[in-house]
């Protein structure tokens, strides 16, 4: 299958958040099972200083706008192939020897970068102290750019958009290219990786994008007199995909549809929560190099060696064996539950506990942080900013990771933390709720809980404690964790069902 992929965010090359891992992962996987798949992306000034000087694929792509045209180049970033594709398992014959199994086609990753120096050669992604005002623009010319270009390289079997950045896309092909023989069949599916993010603009924007008045209506992409790009995917894409299962449902409600709880709910049955998936070539306890010593859950001496070195790190010292480890990393702000953390902190840390935190954002959260700090030098230490290898030690070093979560679409420091033998306490929320089991009768492998209340969130860490505190239960939750496999591989088998279903219904 040649599958094509539209996103503002690809890890490693440009990154604001969870979009970007799953861009930049979600294609291998796709490529290990013989797919074909091929990314397109802004070539964001950021990127152009990893990636400079590369092949020009197409020279000249012209994509018009009202009163003026743009001229686009198509960059090769480079291939890759995985070094064996996974074949699906058949059934033994019965009565006669199995017949030779064909070995699945040869599947690659290949990444393209849309070259629109007066549009992408910025230093922000998406802006600096605000979005940039024609965002609109920009991201528009990235779906058609991706349209226009695979004209040229290979029409797709199915494009896959991601967020409102690339939303045009979908209105786009069943709007101005509805006609086009070469694209009448070939569908789009749509993912929804935050709801909340939607990209808003003025309405004459839709004349901007050279768009007729009938689409500004509230069936198609107008939402509270404002062009929405996020409910044009929704609207004109043949299926949704979200990033949970949860996630899938609660957008569908006012609480956390954000606006668009309604037109999401009319196209519920075509949308589907596939649980994003984590890279264990990095998150994995036996390999990781960032920790002071490696483990597994036939292993588990090292994960006190990261203990110490956790403890070490933030400048604790003499923190007996007895005392739970409570680590954070997020960012400080409402979504991730900070109100909480600093609701129930007093009360919390006259526990036996002592409690490590990496993150940034909202100043008056840095602040509380640090506050706390100050007042329980002893028992809280506070870092503020982003440190992969710290984010490492945190998830390896700590006994319970602390995730509280107002939403989270999918969430990955809970997957994370099961992988390092770290208990997560959530939220029940998103993905945090599809991933986590309570600890009941000797099962689960996490603590969470339902209400948006501080002192539910407190009564779930205590009970953590309390388990804590009966080292075999302990133990037992530990290695179920660690023996998850949430890997991306079942992840990549539901997409490739959805992009089947979604082929199917234009073939009709």
């Amino acid at each position: 299958m040649k599958i094509v992929f539209a996103s503002s965010e690809c890890a490693p090359w440009a990154k604001t958040g969870g979009l970007a891992d799953v861009v930049g992962a979600l294609p291998l996987s796709l490529a290990e099972l013989g797919h074909q798949v091929s990314i397109f992306l802004p070539y964001y000034r950021t990127v152009a200083r990893r990636l400079p000087n590369l092949p020009v694929v197409i020279p000249s792509l012209t994509i018009p706008f009202s009163h003026f045209n743009r001229f686009v180049r198509i960059l090769d970033g480079g291939r890759t192939t995985p070094a064996a594709p996974v074949a699906a398992k058949k059934p033994r014959a019965k009565k006669s020897a199995p017949a030779p199994i064909a070995a699945p086609a040869a599947g690659f990753v290949q990444l393209y970068l849309v070259d629109s120096p007066e549009l992408f050669d910025r230093e922000a992604l998406y802006g600096v102290a605000s979005d940039y005002p024609d965002n609109a623009e920009r991201f528009a010319l990235l779906s058609r750019a991706v349209i226009e270009a695979t004209k040229q390289l290979g029409v797709p079997d199915v494009y896959h958009a991601h967020d409102w950045q690339a939303a045009m896309l979908p209105v786009y092909l069943r709007s101005t290219y509805a006609f086009d023989s070469v694209l009448r069949r070939t569908p789009c599916v749509f993912s929804i990786h935050n709801a909340a993010y939607q990209g808003v603009f003025p309405p004459r924007t839709i004349e901007t994008l050279l768009l007729p008045w009938d689409m500004f209506t509230f069936q198609r992409l107008e939402q509270n007199d404002r062009l929405n790009f996020l409910k044009g995917g929704i609207v004109y894409s043949d299926l949704l995909s979200t990033v949970s299962r949860k996630y899938a449902q609660e957008i569908q409600t006012a609480e956390f549809g954000c606006g668009l709880d309604s037109t999401i709910a009319l196209r519920a049955a075509d949308m589907v929560g596939i649980l994003n998936g984590v890279d264990y070539a990095e998150w994995d306890p036996a390999v990781d190099q960032f920790i002071a010593a490696n483990f597994t859950p036939t292993r588990l001496a090292g994960k006190k060696q990261c203990r110490a070195d956790l403890l070490a790190e933030f400048g604790l010292s003499d923190v007996p064996a007895s005392t739970a480890v409570l680590g954070l990393v997020s960012r400080f702000a409402v979504q991730k539950g900070m109100d909480f953390i600093a609701a129930v902190a007093p009360q919390l840390l006259q526990d036996d506990v002592v409690l490590v935190a990496l993150g940034s954002g909202d100043p008056h959260y840095e602040s509380i942080m640090h506050d706390l700090s100050r007042r329980f030098p002893h028992k809280c230490r506070v870092r503020i900013g982003y440190d992969n290898a710290l984010a490492h030690k945190i998830e390896a070093g700590s006994d319970i990771f602390l995730m509280p979560s107002r939403y989270e679409p999918c969430g990955l420091n809970q997957i994370y933390s099961l992988k390092y033998g770290t208990i997560p306490v959530v939220r029940a929320t998103g993905g945090l709720e599809d991933t986590i089991d309570e600890q009941h009768l000797g099962k689960g492998n996490g603590f969470k809980f339902h209400g948006y209340d501080p002192l539910e969130f407190l009564a779930a860490v205590r009970r953590a404690l309390a388990v804590r505190r009966v080292p075999a239960q302990w133990k037992d939750m530990m290695t179920r964790g660690m023996r998850q496999d949430f890997s991306w591989h079942a992840s990549a088998l539901e997409y490739v069902k959805l992009y089947q279903q979604a082929i199917a219904r234009r073939s009709v």
